[in-house]
């Protein structure tokens, strides 16, 4: 377990509150007791009696981030050069990611997510959107993950991604394992995990299989978590197979609402903008993997001025969030072919966009440093070379915090990395060891 203190004070470092309004703050300390903060107060004002201070001098203080989107078995893939090229977005998924998914065991499920749990505590990522598939390992896999968030000390919210491409007993199975982790998750998930209903995407689920997951979810009241629209060949199969565009077809089934993930949406017309935003449904932007992909730009500022909340994920390609922001705002700058647009707004995907998509699910303020807030806390090592205050915070975050290294990390009250070293009954090397073991075994199954 990770170091406990039933009283912990962060103190001696610059603390950005963000939230509203957001504040820059010299001469404070941050007060933490049990999960929650509970002051933030002037250096004199704070009783340290029987308090564990962590010394944040020199260090900028921030709420932790929050990656809308992730797919944790991504991590066994990095190095593997055995796939075909792709020519096109399908062939991505054939030649590469689907036949890994159907490779993977129940032990690279827990493996794979704890790497990259870790990596996210070493970046500040203290609440994860977790995304899973393991076709051959179905049953059991979520629990799997959910040991590795336990043992690692953060967030994440977990679904099994339900799809009809590997037959119908496979989807069958994936039902059942989303209605088993969602019924335990809400007996024994706590503040700590929760659960969304997963979809893979339009392409790749039937109607029957649609109407199964709409009914199950709504049944369990948990909302849905599926690919949408992340490129255009998804759009051509529904407008063939079904008559609609992707969003119009979910709207029908019933899978739209304020619990749910649109991950991607690269290719929405403005009548699919307008009925995510009637239905409250959130899109999360995933920049980085979508260049990667060549699967297109999606066109956030369409999406905020139809009144869609729009956040920010990785798709598996970092768990560095102020990464994936800078980013964001390159592809914006690109495709507007104009380097002055939508700076703040880029960033508030990230800083707002985030933080109320994770409201909808945790029932304690996340993405904020206030009063009454998750104890989700990040100590920055940065000295600031120009002003810092409330009108060029977003500019530091942006040019000079990214490029620093995270020194401490604090979730729900625990301190998991402190002066850049793990606070866990986790061996690092021998997990990364372990990994190893099972990605090359996992490769000669490829």
């Amino acid at each position: 377990m990770s170091a406990v203190s039933r009283r912990l004070i962060v103190d001696g470092g610059v603390i950005a509150t963000l939230g509203e309004p957001g504040r820059v703050l010299e001469g404070h300390a941050l007060v933490i007791e049990g999960e929650r903060i509970t002051a933030i107060a002037r250096h004199g004002e704070v009783d340290r009696t029987d308090a564990r201070v962590v010394d944040a001098a020199g260090k900028l203080v921030l709420p932790g981030f929050i990656n809308a989107h992730m797919h944790f078995y991504s991590t066994l893939v990095r190095g593997l050069g055995k796939a075909e090229p792709a020519a096109s977005f399908q062939e991505v998924l054939e030649h590469l990611w689907w036949r890994l998914d159907r490779q993977l065991t129940l032990e690279d499920c827990y493996v794979s997510a704890l790497i990259a749990l870790l990596q996210a505590i070493r970046h500040g990522t203290t609440t994860l959107v977790d995304h899973h598939a393991s076709p051959h390992a179905v049953r059991g896999s979520l629990p799997a993950i959910a040991r590795a968030v336990r043992d690692s000390g953060l967030r994440a919210s977990l679904c099994y991604e339900l799809s009809d491409r590997d037959g119908e007993t496979v989807a069958r199975e994936g039902i059942e394992e989303n209605i088993a982790w969602i019924g335990e998750c809400a007996t024994s998930g706590g503040e700590q995990l929760k659960a969304l209903f997963g979809l893979h995407a339009s392409f790749t689920i039937g109607d029957r299989t649609l109407a199964a997951a709409a009914q199950a979810g709504h049944d369990l009241g948990v909302g849905f978590h599926v690919h949408t629209a992340e490129a255009a060949s998804d759009q051509e199969a529904c407008q063939r197979d079904h008559g609609c565009r992707v969003v119009e077809r979910f709207a029908r089934a019933g899978i739209l609402g304020e619990k749910t993930i649109c991950a991607h949406g690269v290719h929405l017309s403005e009548r699919e903008l307008e009925l995510l935003a009637e239905w409250r449904a959130a899109v999360v932007h995933n920049p980085q993997s979508n260049m990667n992909n060549a699967v297109g730009v999606a066109d956030v500022p369409a999406m905020s001025r139809a009144g869609v909340l729009v956040g920010l994920g990785t798709d598996a390609m970092t768990t560095n969030m102020l990464e994936e922001l800078r980013a964001a705002l390159w592809v914006r700058h690109l495709a507007a072919r104009n380097p002055s647009v939508g700076f703040a707004e880029t960033v508030g995907l990230l800083l707002s966009g985030n933080a109320r998509i994770a409201s909808r699910y945790w029932q304690v303020p996340l993405g904020v440093l206030a009063p009454g807030a998750a104890a989700d806390v990040v100590l920055v090592d940065y000295q600031p070379p120009t002003p810092l205050d409330e009108g060029t915070l977003l500019g530091h975050l942006v040019f000079g915090v990214s490029q620093s290294q995270v020194d401490t990390t604090i979730c729900r009250g625990r301190v998991l990395m402190h002066g850049k070293r793990l606070c866990l009954d986790i061996d690092e090397a021998a997990v990364a060891a372990r990994a190893r073991e099972l990605a090359a075994a996992l490769w000669r199954r490829f």
